[in-house]
Formats: C-alpha cells, structure tokens, sequence
C-alpha cells in the first residue's frame, strides 16, 4: 500500500513538471510552491545564517552587508543627483567595525557605490541565494512580496549576477549571465567600445563580441554593462568581467575575446535585485 502511494505521488509530479514544461505553464501551481518554499527556505536560511555567524563580529559584518544590499539602488540614486555625498564616503552616524573584515567590507561598499551615475529612480532588495536550478540558474528567497518582478538586474559587491526570469510570492529564478541564452550589452570600461557578451555555461566563461573588428582589445580590459532601457534588464556601470584571451585578430568578421566573470557564480551569497523604486 504504501508503495502504491509513493508511486502515485511520484506519477503526479512527473505529469506535473510534463504539463508545466510541454504544455502550459501552471503558474497558480508554481506561485503556490513559492510560497511555501519560500517561507520554509527563510526560516531554515535564518536559523543557517545565526549559527554560522554566532560571534558579534560576524553578526555585525553580516548585518551591514545586509544593509549595504539592501539600500543599494537608494544610495546610488542619491549619490546622483547633484550635491549629493561623493561615492565611497561615509554616510552620517555610521560607525565601521574595525579589523580587516571591516576594511575587505568598506572595499566591496566602494565598488558597488561606483555604480551611482547608473542607476536612476531604483531601489536594492537584498535577498540570499538559497538553491540551484535547471542549467545557469539559482533560487532566491525574495519574490513579489518585496518587489522583485521579471526582467530586473541581480549583482553583488563584485559585478553583474545575471537577471530574474521568474518571480513568485517568496522567491524568484535568476538566470546566470553565463547560460547559453544570456545576451548582455556591454562597454569598454577604457575605450568606451560596444559589444555584447554572451555566455558559455560549460567553461563558466562569457564570449565578448565588440561591434568594431579593429577595436583595440587585450587581456586585461575590464567590461561593463551597456545598460537597457528603463534599466531593465540590465542596468548600465555594472562590472561584466574581465578579459583573459583575445580570440581573433584585427582585420576580422568580429572581434571577439574571452571573459572571466567579476561576480564569482559557483560561490554566491548574498546579492542585490535592483527594482523600481515605485514597486513596494
């Protein structure tokens, strides 16, 4: 009897995955699992996250990370406009923790507050990743609840993440920029070239592909995002990566190199969604 059951469940699931995949999407039914998942996921990552961090120091590191994540776009958008406080300065009352965990923090909060001229109008949800799907793709614990919607930029202190392909209530999917169907625009930090970077989910590599063929191109040149319309999906400023092998030479079709991702993807923790600020 019991064996009959377990079947049947695993039956059901099957024809579950078939129908959502073949031959419609159940989004109530997907909606529904968010939710619950999500909030059993944010219990379980909270209790995770105390205990690893049982110390005051990492408690109080952990926490202004969160912070930092989760005000992201809002202190970019202010750094902004004008008369507005430099990049990389302190902000009023904020009081560092010593040490050299303090200072690898103040460097990451360094980097992201670069992005000021970027982001317009847009706020950061600050949200863990807490599993790994299909192909180049993770699960957050952040959803519609707290405005996380399709199509939005995902970074941490490092670069760019990739950007959500599914939100339900408690959590979303966000596809890695290098999936095979990832398409970014990118710029040349230096020379200010355009192209577009794609990925190359089997070497967790991207492939750059600069629109001038005798554009100068080395190891080393930095790349970032070129930014969309509305900031969606991409917003502009964020760091792609970096390149490490020129493939073709100058004369050519293309000019095409490889690039070694900013963020490190098989090792994420804790990222920014970046929303319009009127999303709540």
């Amino acid at each position: 009897m019991r064996r009959t059951v377990v079947l049947l469940v695993l039956l059901a699931a099957v024809l579950l995955v078939v129908a959502d995949r073949v031959v419609t999407p159940l989004t109530p039914v997907r909606a529904a699992g968010s939710a619950l998942y999500g909030t059993i996921e944010n219990a379980a990552g909270s209790a995770m996250r105390w205990v690893g961090g049982s110390s005051g120091g990492d408690r109080r590191l952990r926490a202004l990370e969160q912070e930092n994540a989760a005000l992201r776009a809002d202190l970019l958008a202010a750094r902004a406009q004008p008369g507005a406080q430099a990049p990389g300065s302190a902000r009023p009352g904020a009081q560092a923790p010593g040490g050299a965990q303090a200072g690898a923090l103040s460097g990451r909060s360094d980097r992201l507050d670069l992005l000021a001229a970027a982001v317009g109008r847009h706020r950061g949800v600050a949200a863990h990743v807490v599993g790994f799907g299909r192909g180049q793709s993770v699960t957050v614990d952040a959803g519609l609840s707290a405005g996380v919607a399709r199509d939005v930029t995902v970074l941490n202190a490092d670069g760019l993440v990739g950007r959500v392909t599914w939100a339900g209530p408690s959590t979303a999917t966000v596809s890695l920029i290098t999936d095979a169907a990832s398409s970014v625009g990118a710029r040349m930090a230096g020379s200010g070239e355009l192209g577009v970077v794609t990925g190359l989910p089997g070497e967790g590599l991207l492939r750059l592909s600069l629109f001038d063929p005798n554009a100068p191109l080395r190891a080393g040149d930095e790349v970032v995002t070129l930014g969309s319309a509305g900031a969606r999906p991409y917003v502009a400023g964020v760091p792609i990566g970096v390149v490490t092998a020129v493939e073709s030479a100058h004369g050519g079709a293309t000019r095409t190199a490889l690039v070694r991702p900013a963020a490190r993807l098989s090792a994420l923790g804790l990222v920014a969604v970046i929303v319009p600020a009127a999303v709540r």
